[in-house]
């Protein structure tokens, strides 16, 4: 049966003025009827039709709870303390001691000197200048100060700092002219736990 056919049987059998899309039976293979003025179509599309015809549900957005920013904790701030008389520095995160390392001190007349300092040089594989002849010596498995300097006293003249060794046996005792012997292995962990301005505290 067409479709057009089908509309004015159903209007003659409902007894009322009515019009009935062919246009939405097609869409929605169900009559959906609607009112009109006598000899108009509606002026609403099949769609607008369907939409009020078929209720739509609703769905409600749940209350969620407030957003809080996760900020990074603050990293505690590494410092050193060398004790000359244990022939060992200590390094502390905040008030942790988190690691130590056996080292060599000034000798007697060259003391390392006590006090509070702080990082103020730092050099991978660095040259060494002879104190009292100024030799140049190039960076090398036989270079004095190994294969880091922390450096973190000076009087305009001379520096004073931590440093690698090929004296191994050297370390633990008080055997240098003021600065602070480290194995080549240690002074390298060290040299990555430290930076320009860390604490450096020199203790009897």
């Amino acid at each position: 049966m067409k479709l057009g056919l089908f509309s004015k049987r159903l209007a003659k059998r409902l007894g009322s003025q009515i019009c009935v899309s062919s246009a939405l039976l097609s869409w929605t293979q169900f009559p959906v009827l609607a009112s009109s003025i006598p000899g108009r179509s509606p002026d609403r599309s099949p769609v607008q039709i369907a939409s009020q015809a078929i209720p739509i549900p609703v769905f409600g957005v749940p209350d969620l709870p407030p957003l809080k920013p996760t900020l990074p904790e603050p990293t505690a701030t590494v410092r050193l303390v060398l004790k000359r008389s244990e022939r060992r520095v200590y390094v502390y995160r905040g008030s942790e001691q988190v690691s130590s390392y056996p080292v060599a001190v000034g000798r007697a007349g060259w003391e390392t000197p006590m006090g509070s300092w702080q990082v103020i040089d730092m050099q991978e594989h660095p040259t060494w200048v002879h104190p009292f002849t100024g030799e140049v010596m190039p960076a090398g498995p036989e270079n004095p100060l190994g294969e880091r300097w922390i450096g973190f006293w000076t009087n305009g003249r001379s520096y004073i700092g931590f440093h690698g060794t090929p004296t191994r046996e050297s370390v633990g005792r008080a055997a240098s002219h003021g600065c602070v012997r480290m194995y080549n292995e240690d002074v390298r962990e060290l040299y990555q736990t430290v930076k320009m301005g860390t604490s450096v505290v020199v203790e009897p």
